[in-house]
């Protein structure tokens, strides 16, 4: 997942540009950019499923060659279209990858390390996302087409590691997973189904503050692209240490629900605090707050639906995948037009998103606990 997301970020800086030469308006920009969250919004679920079937390594494998397709056909695009081909193509195939990852380390870990597995995950793909546009910048400098080249390098250096490295993990749950049917009708019955609708709030506050913050710090702080630039990467990296080295622990010790609990709390905090930017540092402090508190929530929610969920991990971690991709369609249009009608309310939303979030858990800890009883009766 560190190669997967350092090649996807490296294009990241690179991609306004590379349209924009091509002749894309800000409109169409913006539906390039929405058109592979749309992608992986439908066919996260399914990926998942498949999975579940065949086994994580011919999915794994499928989704990060789709993915290095995408990369060298956006390198070699000559018109507007051809861009909009690969990032269909590159989302269809690469929503294989983060669900099936998932249901690896599912199928891998004890239920007592399955927050630690998580987190590593959340770790990696974090630092990836660090590293990846730092290189895209770079490497940008004499031609555009350059960052993607190498992000389809990366992409084929991932495969390689995945045939000759990985262990494939479904061998014996393979014909007690393809009994276990998905339906909808278990999504919205189960108590779990709220978990889902709690991933959404937090990719829809998370992708709204992304795609404001720049504008917002520049007008409260007088902040440069340079400085929001920093500000991300500490963020990143404070996100990373604290999934790779801290959900681990924290979750052995309390457990996924009080940390996920923890977690949104300290982003309706670090919301709060956002809006009293008024320098580089401040913005550094209060997001790198909003950041460790964000950062606990996905890995914690992917480890406690693995276990409680009576569907294959595969199709768990991609009904979540999914359910956050809808979060990323629906965040930075809605905090954009927030922004317009008075700049603080996409982060006073951010905090009413974080609140209900909180309150998202506790509801479904007591439909649990219901559930449980009427059970056991």
């Amino acid at each position: 997942m560190f190669l997967v997301m350092v090649g996807f970020g490296i294009i990241i800086p690179v991609l306004p540009f590379y349209a924009e030469d091509l002749g894309a308006s800000p409109t169409q920009l913006g539906l390039l950019m929405a058109v592979y969250s749309v992608m992986q919004l439908i066919f996260s679920p399914i990926w998942g499923r498949i999975s579940d079937r065949i086994g994580r390594k011919p999915v794994m494998i499928l989704g990060i060659t789709g993915l290095a397709i995408s990369f060298f056909m956006m390198a070699y695009a000559s018109k507007l279209w051809m861009l909009f081909a690969a990032r269909i193509i590159g989302g269809l195939l690469s929503s294989a990858n983060m669900p099936t990852v998932m249901a690896y380390v599912a199928d891998i870990t004890t239920e007592e390390d399955r927050g630690k597995g998580m987190g590593l995950i959340g770790a990696s793909v974090g630092l990836g996302f660090i590293l990846g546009p730092a290189i895209g910048g770079i490497f940008s400098k004499n031609n555009l087409s350059t960052p993607f080249f190498i992000a389809g390098i990366s992409s084929f250096i991932t495969i390689f590691l995945i045939l000759f490295i990985l262990k494939e993990t479904l061998t014996e749950k393979k014909e007690i997973q393809e009994e276990q049917k998905f339906s909808l009708k278990q999504l919205i019955v189960q108590p779990l189904a709220i978990l889902y609708f709690l991933q959404l709030f937090v990719s829809m506050s998370l992708s709204g503050l992304e795609a404001t913050f720049a504008y917002f710090a520049a007008q409260k702080a007088g902040l440069t692209s340079v400085d929001i630039g920093y500000i991300f990467m500490i963020m990143g990296i404070a996100g990373a240490v604290v999934q790779g080295g801290l959900v681990g622990p924290l979750t052995k010790k309390f457990g996924e629900g009080f940390v996920i609990q923890i977690g949104t709390m300290i982003s309706a905090i670090g919301f709060g605090l956002i809006l009293f930017i008024d320098s580089f540092l401040k913005a550094a402090i209060f997001l790198t707050i909003f950041g460790l508190g964000n950062g606990v929530i996905r890995p914690c929610l992917s480890a406690l639906l693995t276990k409680k969920s009576t569907i294959g991990h595969g199709s768990t971690t991609g009904m979540l995948s999914s359910f956050d991709s809808l979060g990323r369609i629906m965040g930075p249009p809605l905090a954009g037009w927030l922004f317009s009608k008075t700049i603080g309310l996409p982060y006073i939303s951010g905090i009413v998103l974080s609140i209900a979030a909180f309150l998202l858990f506790f509801i479904y800890k007591i439909k649990t606990d219901k559930h449980e009883q009427t059970s056991t009766q």
